[in-house]
C-alpha cells in the first residue's frame, strides 16, 4: 500500500519500508549541483530576472564557460528559465527566469536558511566523523 512522508510515496512491504527513485529527484540532483542555485539566486536578485551570458559568467565566481552553458540549457530544459536570442550584429543572447522558476525561490530560501542555521553543527560533525575514521584508520 502506497504511503506519503514528507510529500514523497513510499511503500510499506513485508521487508520494510521501500523507496523508489523517481522523476523528482533528476531534479533535486539538478538543485543540489554547485552552480543551479547561484544562477538562480543571480538571475533573482536583478531587475526583470534577465541577464546575458557574460553578465552571469561574472556574477558566479568560479563557474567556467562550459559548466554555465550546461546549468543555463539544464535549467531551460526544466523550464526554469527561458533563453531570448536577439538576431543582431553581434547577436546577443539573455537568460530570464519563467515564472515557474521564480516560484521556487522560496523554497530554496528555506532550504538555504535551513544549511545557514545547521552550518557549524554540519563542519563539527563532519570533523568529528573524519576524526575517528582517521582513529579507526590507525589502529588497522
Amino acid at each position: 500500500m502506497a504511503k506519503t512522508l514528507y510529500g514523497r510515496l513510499y511503500e510499506e512491504s513485508e521487508r520494510g519500508p521501500r523507496l523508489k527513485p523517481c522523476a523528482p529527484h533528476d531534479v533535486l540532483s539538478r538543485m543540489g549541483d554547485k552552480w543551479t542555485i547561484l544562477t538562480l539566486l543571480l538571475l533573482a536578485i536583478v531587475p526583470g530576472h534577465r541577464l546575458r551570458f557574460s553578465a552571469i559568467k561574472n556574477g558566479i565566481e568560479g563557474i567556467t564557460q562550459r559548466m554555465l552553458t550546461v546549468t543555463l540549457r539544464n535549467l531551460e530544459r526544466d523550464g526554469l528559465l527561458v533563453r531570448h536570442y536577439f538576431p543582431e550584429v553581434p547577436p546577443r543572447v539573455e537568460y530570464e527566469l519563467t515564472a515557474m522558476g521564480a516560484s521556487v525561490l522560496p523554497a530554496l530560501e528555506g532550504f538555504t536558511g535551513w544549511i545557514r542555521e545547521h552550518w557549524p553543527l554540519i563542519e563539527a560533525a563532519r570533523r568529528t566523523f573524519d576524526e575517528a575514521v582517521a582513529l579507526d584508520a590507525g589502529a588497522s
